[in-house]
């Protein structure tokens, strides 16, 4: 049986490097995600997003870590597309974020597959989104 896809926010890839509400369910998706139970699927802008949070002087981890952790993570990375850009306009319309926060959503839409956000105030309108931490 081929594994489901899921599409990932930055704000979820944060909490794999911060202790926070959510950070176990975040990282229990990582552990599906290494046993092939599901292909976690992201944005372009995911790697960033969550390289500049993690990255301080005073974190845990330090954001070089932080972006190994990725690599090794062997995540699906998916670069903007014609398709992909429109459908992020569509939904930062239609959810009323900015448009960065709409990538994930439309990336979601596009393959028709759940968001899993913790970015309540972007994502809770999208029809198939999981909240994680709420």
């Amino acid at each position: 049986m081929k594994p489901a896809t899921v599409v990932l926010d930055a704000s979820v890839g944060v909490k794999w490097f911060r202790p926070e509400p959510g950070s176990a369910e975040a990282r229990a998706l990582l552990v599906r995600h290494g046993s092939g139970e599901i292909v976690i699927t992201v944005d372009h802008l995911f790697l960033y997003e969550v390289l500049s949070v993690v990255h301080s002087p005073r974190a845990a981890v330090s954001g070089r870590m932080a972006y190994g952790s990725l690599l090794d993570a062997r995540l699906t990375w998916v670069a903007p597309s014609p398709k992909l850009v429109a459908a992020a306009f569509d939904h930062a319309d239609l959810l009323g974020c900015p448009l960065y926060d709409a990538f994930s959503a439309g990336l979601a839409a596009v393959l028709d597959a759940p968001l899993y956000s913790a970015d309540v105030k972007a994502h809770a309108a999208f029809p198939n989104v999981v909240l994680v931490g709420e």
